[in-house]
């Protein structure tokens, strides 16, 4: 009996381990949440691609986190968070469902659709950080990721909008929208290409020329069409094999990552970038890796904005710990603190106004690199993401009819 008695005891101790980091986690108070974080260990996985967002994570955030939790932050440098995806779903599929490798992810779009849909994030608990009220969730654009509802299974960290840079030296008048940026590719041969997809920030060049074949986005927005793809899809793939003779080596081949396309622009061997992130251009120019005569600009028919986040996979065993990790990204002085041009300049994903005065004055008092685009000019023109269904059929239509 006593045997049997210890048995049910040690059964009824392993499943509350089980759902510590679930359900039951959901049942704490923050203070408890706080407590059973402290000594453990975040393993993030996020890409590695920015020597200064690498250096802001490991320096600022996991400094803090290390002072404040004893927690230690392991950030897992990535290429494409895609493959993370597949590991936590082979991670699933194998049974592990309380002992994953995987406790956070810098996320969004597609991969966060395959996510939801497959049941690997844990949802339900964002509004249990204390700095979720720092964030406007009326905002359709915060509170869906690419039209997708994010419903408590990630927390925004950054917004961001696309943007071309380029040397004002050389180009002094880049092209003003979509139809003259393809005229100009055409008539200067072997200066511009762009990164194959499934790269992210290429993927995204690929969507603003399937905006323009399409006349706009708004006959795009919502779910995925087919017939309204196989129309546009044609378009489009016209008008990327025309231009691809021009592109840089012919068209033979492609960088395959916005890292190899920037070293490119930086060894003047093409004479534009372009990136979600356009703090990304100012802290290039101030490691001396672009001339100091870099400029960025929009398109007068817009460039694609969105946010991005951090999630927390299912099977995480250090959930309460990734949890204060994705409170303090979120706090007013972790978001200040990226936001400052020489540390990264990353456009915050809080409401600045819902912050401490001290934090407000201190956004308030940021002057934007003169390589830079103010956030607020590019906003002028804003693209809405379409749907991940989307972004999934152009990448693949991209790979059979033009990267092939």
């Amino acid at each position: 009996m006593f045997r049997s008695l210890a048995a049910l005891l040690l059964l009824s101790a392993a499943a509350l381990a089980d759902t510590s980091d679930g359900d039951a986690l959901k049942g704490m108070t923050w203070e408890q949440v706080v407590d059973q974080a402290r000594g453990g260990t975040v393993n993030w996985f996020m890409w590695g691609g920015s020597d200064t967002i690498n250096a802001y994570v490991d320096g600022y955030v996991a400094e803090r986190l290390k002072a404040d939790y004893d927690i230690t932050l392991n950030r897992v440098p990535i290429t494409d968070a895609a493959d993370i995806v597949n590991q936590v779903l082979t991670e699933k599929e194998a049974g592990v469902t309380d002992a994953g490798s995987v406790d956070l992810i810098w996320i969004n779009g597609e991969n966060f659709r395959s996510m939801k849909q497959a049941d690997l994030a844990f949802c339900g608990y964002t509004a249990m950080l204390p700095n979720d009220g720092l964030v406007n969730w009326d905002n359709p654009a915060v509170a869906n990721d690419f039209g997708v509802p994010v419903d408590g299974c990630e927390v925004p960290w950054n917004t961001v909008q696309f943007a071309f840079a380029h040397d004002s030296a050389k180009t002094p008048e880049p092209p003003a929208d979509m139809a003259a940026l393809l005229d100009w590719i055409k008539a200067n041969p072997g200066r511009f290409t762009y990164p194959a997809p499934p790269d992210f920030t290429g993927s995204a060049f690929l969507r603003h020329v399937f905006i323009h074949a399409a006349g706009g986005p708004d006959s795009l927005l919502g779910p995925f069409d087919q017939a309204k793809f196989d129309e546009v899809s044609a378009k489009t793939w016209a008008i990327l094999n025309e231009i691809e003779p021009s592109l840089w080596r012919e068209g033979a081949t492609y960088p395959t990552t916005v890292t190899q396309l920037n070293e490119l622009f930086a060894n003047g061997e093409v004479d534009f970038s372009f990136n979600y992130d356009p703090a990304q251009f100012g802290l290039a120019v101030e490691a001396g890796t672009w001339p100091d005569t870099t400029r960025s600009f929009g398109l007068s028919d817009g460039t694609i904005g969105n946010t991005n986040y951090t999630l927390i996979p299912f099977n995480s065993p250090n959930k309460a710990a990734a949890m204060v990790v994705q409170n303090l990204l979120l706090s007013g002085e972790a978001q200040l603190e990226k936001a400052k041009t020489e540390v990264w300049g990353a456009a915050p994903a809080i409401e600045i106004a819902r912050t401490a005065p001290e934090v407000q004055s201190g956004f308030a008092a940021i002057k934007t690199h003169p390589s830079v685009i103010p956030a607020s000019e590019l906003a002028k023109a804003a693209l809405p993401e379409l749907q991940a269904d989307w972004l999934t059929a152009i990448e693949k239509g991209w790979m059979e009819t033009v990267g092939n």
